[in-house]
């Protein structure tokens, strides 16, 4: 049997169409779930990556956050006489390059106004291969072809985003999540202009102000390791959101997959106690899972730098339209505690909304983008918000030796600028210790 950090591990690979890959890994989650006696699984985590190229990444991610998992077990009374097993979601995803999301990358060496070079967009383009659910590489060998010279031409550039949209799903599943709308059907000329600025993102407001009411201690605004100008650039930015939306709408079929499995689980073992973790598209995934045709009723569900819209779980918030995942809210889907990572150092969720507000056309002028007050934003930058009193619960992300008071069927917004760096640093005992708590809920 397959183990991390000591505990049964159990691969589950789902296809970019979103169906099971394998019968026999259902059937060996089905037969550790019927386990009798000494054996009986009491809990099951179900984790899903988000942004990783292979699944050597992602079981390196699981191994790093269950090593710490495992630790903190004994230091949790509540939890002496469980038995845990883990399930690990694989399925096909991309993500952004480091030196895109890290200030200290090519990017920002280069500082402020710069353009981007050709050859850099030219290989971008290249390793976006692959990545779309349409056969890619003719289109994208042909962009490639328009890049010299683009600046010049708006023909040129107008075949190059008629070229990334015919690359995507040409319906949303959730619009008002990210401006996938203005991405489908806007007028291809003019896109690039609207994305030529480097975009950069406030901080929420010092001294406790804003939605979440959290105190700030980041500072001046911070950019997202995105410096340069021009149409290259905004090029750049452009298969930037293509690829969000494509995986954004990947994560939606895979969590449906993954509802398929827990509703054989639950079938099985009604007794169950089911703990799903998600990481950035991950996030979006379990979280699908839950809103899933079949109840599956999970013990907790932990969101950790999730890349889906901080307006996912609100009623009415733009006075017309509920989050897409109102239902999980609204419904009581989690019979227990749901807390969700954020922290004005994931550059990754900010890109992304940062270029869906461009697109929007209503913060071209602003230097504000994608934080708490801007109609785009991520729920791993700003936590859950525009919920009613009474759905969530402030607070920050605690050293591995703090408690906390979770309670069930709320939100908790845990501020995690102390202890997440950045989009993909949620493996430490402090991440590991709010699982355990909001398992023991």
């Amino acid at each position: 049997m397959d183990t991390i950090a000591g505990l049964p591990f159990f691969p589950l690979e789902i296809t970019k169409d979103g169906q099971l890959f394998s019968q026999q890994q259902k059937t060996a989650i089905e037969n550790a779930a019927s386990q009798a006696g000494a054996d009986k699984v009491t809990d099951f985590f179900v984790i899903s990556h988000g942004w990783n190229n292979d699944m050597a990444e992602a079981r390196s991610l699981y191994a790093g956050l269950f090593k710490n998992v495992v630790a903190l077990i004994p230091k949790h009374a509540s939890l002496a006489n469980r038995k845990f097993a883990i399930v690990g979601v694989f399925w096909p995803s991309k993500k952004f390059a480091d030196d895109e999301l890290i200030p200290a990358g090519g990017a920002a060496s280069i500082g402020g106004g710069a353009d981007l070079s050709s050859s850099a967009l030219k290989q971008k383009l290249e390793g976006l291969k692959g990545t779309f659910d349409v056969p890619d590489a003719a289109k994208l060998d042909r962009a490639k072809a328009l890049v010299d010279g683009i600046e010049d031409s708006p023909a040129k550039q107008k075949e190059f985003v008629d070229i990334i949209r015919s690359l995507v799903p040409n319906t949303s599943s959730d619009p008002t999540d990210d401006a996938s709308d203005r991405f489908l059907g806007r007028p291809a000329s003019g896109m690039l202009t609207a994305l030529s600025a480097p975009p950069v993102m406030a901080p929420p407001p010092a001294g406790g102000g804003g939605a979440l009411g959290l105190d700030d201690e980041a500072g001046a605004a911070a950019s997202l390791g995105d410096f340069f100008s021009g149409v290259k650039a905004a090029a750049s930015r452009l298969l930037n959101f293509a690829t969000y939306y494509q995986m954004k709408e990947r994560a939606g079929l895979v969590g449906t997959a993954l509802n398929e499995m827990l509703a054989a689980i639950r079938k099985l073992r009604p007794d169950v106690r089911i703990h799903l973790i998600g990481h950035s598209f991950g996030a979006r995934v379990v979280t699908a899972a839950v809103d899933g045709p079949v109840s599956v009723r999970p013990a907790s569900l932990a969101l950790l730098q999730g890349a889906f819209s901080h307006n996912g779980f609100a009623e009415n918030f733009d006075g017309e339209a509920d989050g897409f995942f109102r239902k999980v809210v609204s419904q009581s889907k989690v019979d227990g505690p749901i807390f969700a990572t954020h922290t004005a150092n994931d550059k990754a969720v900010g890109i992304a909304y940062a270029v869906a507000s461009r697109l929007s056309g209503d913060n071209a002028n602003s230097v504000a983008l994608g934080d708490e007050n801007d109609p785009f934003g991520g729920i791993g930058r700003n936590g859950a918000v525009k919920l009613k009193p009474g759905e969530f619960v402030k607070g920050t992300l605690l050293a591995e030796t703090a408690a906390y008071q979770f309670t069930a069927k709320k939100i908790h917004n845990l501020r995690a600028d102390n202890f997440i760096s950045g989009h993909s640093d949620i493996e430490g005992p402090q991440v590991a210790n709010a699982i355990l708590f909001a398992a023991g809920a």
